[in-house]
């Protein structure tokens, strides 16, 4: 008998959080330390990425989740930096995937701050490229400045503008145009790389397949808001296209409305409220409160 799918309800596409961890996030302030330049902090930078991450990580996408990229080839286009957007949906694979598609260059993502307040992985993750998202106006200050030095260092930036985490979710969840103002800012292209989970003929899980789409580029003769509009929509209608490849729903997603109608058999998850809220800044917007043009005031 063929196994149903694990259904999950929610309320809100944009605000609901589906990931178990369950991370007290610290305070980013004007003591948080975004640039660590000195030759130390430099050399354990790049053995901790390039020795020791890049390597794992290509490791444990390949046997955990049969992974592969499909249109890498599309970002030979960029010469320097550019922006990588993806969707969200898988809490373990999320964290490695911008560094396989990104590889050679180098990776830095815009993260929440629970990414830098575990015990331990807390103080790996910068080493790797984690940018944590800023809560007073002089850590809005400090991160754009390390920003601006790893665009101006051809790096490249990821973001994930879903926010949240859906696991195994086979769609593309609406998401707000804030984090696209920093390609507008920079002049920077845009690549989309998109998820998508397929038939696995040796694991019960889905195969996570990665598509690669762009260069999308920002229009210079729009005003930034425009402009940053723009750029996503033209992205969310290629991430919207490509998640059509998905051809197996592992968890099924449905709204709450639905709930007295699910099918008759299915498994469904335990929750009966809304999904956890977070402040969901891994999207490249800060919080409502002290934020700069340049980080989430609208």
């Amino acid at each position: 008998m063929k196994e149903q799918p694990r259904v999950i309800y929610y309320k809100d596409e944009l605000n609901d959080e589906f990931s178990r961890a369950k991370i007290e996030a610290k305070k980013i302030d004007e003591n948080y330390r975004y640039l660590r330049e000195d030759f130390f902090h430099r050399a354990l930078a790049f053995v901790a990425y390039r020795v020791i991450a890049t390597p794992l990580a290509g490791i444990f996408l390949k046997i955990l989740c049969g992974h592969k990229i499909v249109n890498k080839k599309v970002l030979k286009q960029a010469k320097g930096n550019y922006f990588l957007y993806a969707n969200h949906t898988n809490a373990g694979a999320d964290p490695f995937i911008p560094t396989m598609v990104a590889f050679p260059k180098r990776v830095y993502v815009i993260v929440h701050p629970a990414n830098v307040s575990m015990p331990f992985l807390g103080r790996i993750n910068p080493y790797l490229g984690a940018l944590p998202l800023p809560d007073t106006l002089k850590a809005s200050e400090n991160f754009l400045a390390a920003l601006n030095r790893r665009v101006g260092q051809n790096h490249v930036v990821c973001i994930y503008p879903e926010a949240h985490i859906w696991p195994y979710y086979t769609g593309i969840r609406p998401f707000r145009d804030a984090s696209f103002r920093y390609p507008v800012q920079y002049g920077s292209p845009v690549f989309a790389f998109t998820n998508t989970y397929q038939k696995s003929r040796f694991r019960k899980k889905p195969r996570i397949v990665t598509y690669v789409d762009g260069p999308f580029l920002p229009d210079p003769t729009l005003p930034p808001k425009e402009a940053r509009k723009k750029l996503r929509d033209e992205v969310y209608a290629a991430m919207t296209e490509r998640s059509k490849s998905s051809d197996v729903d592992y968890i099924v997603y449905l709204p709450e409305s639905e709930r007295n109608s699910a099918a008759d058999g299915a498994e469904t998850d335990a929750r009966t409220e809304t999904a956890p809220r977070t402040d969901g800044r891994t999207d490249g917007s800060a919080r409502t409160e002290k934020t700069t043009d340049g980080n989430g005031k609208e």
